[in-house]
């Protein structure tokens, strides 16, 4: 194991900037991957929550994300999510890399989101106004994403608890209680909406959003739990990583759908969109619905591994 390299969450974040992160995706896709021909991830129950494996392979890498989600961390003051990325050579399957797991999808969920809909945001050409429902590590992070892509006039996060609320988030913006006139006034006037929450039920209103806005919603792989109202995506246009993931994961797609708020046959997917084989209508809602795939950490470690491998930072 004395060639094995370690990326601690230190490493991770100094080694790849988020526009970093969002162009390996872009370039993954470019480069002909089809996420649907990725590896789907397999979810196990035990008695402290669950773990997940998470296999890609794509390139000169194999990649595995092994992943614990224990509910009961918060009472221990552990984070919810815990795991590591391991990266072998494909040709070999030999152990080259081992990444803090949690840092990983850190940096790459907020790029899945921004990647997916990178060319619709050219439709503000001013600084946006951006809410994010949730201040951990997810809202935080998808905070830095956007402001590393596009210019940022204001950013509010919305939480149920204002309070509880570290200063990671304050120094990026404001933070409002869920649910509060000033709450709802910012989401009014919002051009990004980001949805970064473990809720199982709608987090607003689908009046209080816009036409022309983008909807970026990442925070659950549970077919049975919705951050966004079905009336949302009545009026809106739908992206998702793949479209057979989104139908067995993404519960804001699935529950749209049951509901008659959303006919699967008008969904597309976040690489007809990066590749220009879908233009998006600027006048419409946008909804990006991710629940996470195992290409996306493959494509981001990879570029991650290199960058060190070649000694850039």
């Amino acid at each position: 194991m004395d060639d094995v390299s370690y990326l601690d969450a230190e490493a991770v974040f100094a080694a790849l900037s988020p526009a970093e992160a969002v162009s390996a995706l872009r370039e993954t896709l470019a480069g002909g991957f089809d996420p649907s021909d990725d590896i789907p991830r397999t979810v196990t129950d035990i008695s402290a929550g669950n773990m997940i494996f998470m296999p890609s392979e794509f390139g000169q890498w194999v990649g595995v994300k092994l992943v614990g989600v224990s509910t009961g961390n918060a009472e221990r003051g552990l984070p919810r999510i815990l795991g590591q990325y391991l990266m072998y050579e494909a040709s070999t399957l030999r152990l080259r890399t081992v990444i803090d797991g949690a840092a990983l999808t850190t940096l790459r969920t907020p790029a899945v989101s921004v990647a997916a809909v990178l060319p619709a945001l050219s439709r503000f050409p001013d600084p946006v106004k951006v809410v994010i429902f949730g201040a951990g590590p997810q809202g935080i992070g998808h905070a830095d994403t956007i402001r590393a892509e596009l210019d940022v006039a204001e950013a509010v996060f919305v939480v149920r608890s204002p309070d509880r609320v570290g200063d990671e988030a304050r120094d990026r913006g404001r933070v409002l209680a869920a649910g509060s006139e000033e709450a709802n006034e910012a989401l009014r006037d919002a051009d990004i909406v980001v949805a970064a929450t473990t809720a199982r039920t709608p987090l607003f209103d689908a009046d209080l959003v816009r036409p022309g806005a983008v909807v970026l919603a990442c925070g659950s792989h549970d077919p049975h739990a919705r951050e966004l109202p079905a009336e949302l995506f009545a009026r809106s246009e739908v992206v998702v990583e793949d479209l057979d993931t989104a139908l067995r994961e993404a519960g804001d797609v699935v529950l749209a759908i049951t509901d008659g708020a959303l006919d699967a046959d008008t969904i597309v997917t976040m690489k007809q969109v990066s590749t220009g084989e879908v233009t998006l209508d600027a006048d419409r809602t946008l909804i990006f619905k991710g629940s996470g795939m195992s290409w996306e950490d493959l494509a981001v470690a990879a570029k991650l591994v290199e960058t060190v491998d070649r000694g850039d930072r």
